[in-house]
């Protein structure tokens, strides 16, 4: 009995980068992973959120109810943060471009988009007020000056940090949503 998932002849025919024929274009979708940084400490703030919620119980069983209750709300808290810190990144649809960060969320429609391009520019390293030379994809919009296109994705964000391949990846992924969809 042949067991071709096992043999290492086998030809790959993976297209990746293909959407699938019942994919919803109208779906708000993230066009790359997000990276270890970002996921690694969304990973320890859910391990801190379950010794809180450890000591919750705890305080909840032998203590009062009501102080439980404030520690369970702060587990609740940190759970929040590190989901919050897992969405943010670039989304695209067939509708626009969305930027979602900590406490803010940025939409911009395709058809208000005159080009989005990767430029080497001086880049926020890990969105600290510190800055290093690196490459940015930015959205020029219609009602913008060029010279004021915030960044979506930089080289040196908690996604991109030490992988320039996935950056690149998304950079044209990213663009070739733009490509599609804006306005000619």
């Amino acid at each position: 009995m042949p067991l071709p998932f096992l043999t290492a002849d086998r030809v790959f025919e993976t297209a990746d980068d293909v959407a699938l024929p019942f994919d919803d274009r109208e779906h708000w979708r993230r066009p790359y992973r997000p990276g270890p940084y970002r996921v690694g400490a969304a990973a320890l703030l859910l391990l801190l959120a379950s010794y809180v919620l450890f000591a919750a119980v705890i305080i909840a069983l032998t203590g009062s109810a009501s102080e439980g209750g404030v520690v369970f709300g702060i587990a609740l808290a940190v759970i929040a943060v590190a989901l919050r810190l897992l969405r943010m990144g670039v989304w695209v649809s067939a509708r626009g471009v969305r930027q979602v960060g900590f406490l803010l969320t940025r939409t911009t429609r395709w058809d208000k988009v005159v080009a989005v391009r990767t430029v080497q520019q001086p880049v926020r390293w890990l969105g600290l007020p510190r800055t290093v030379q690196g490459q940015a994809l930015t959205v020029v919009r219609h009602d913008r000056a060029a010279g004021g296109a915030v960044p979506l994705l930089t080289t040196h964000n908690a996604d991109f940090l030490a992988r320039p391949e996935a950056f690149d990846r998304a950079a044209d992924s990213v663009e070739a949503w733009g490509a599609e969809y804006q306005r000619g």
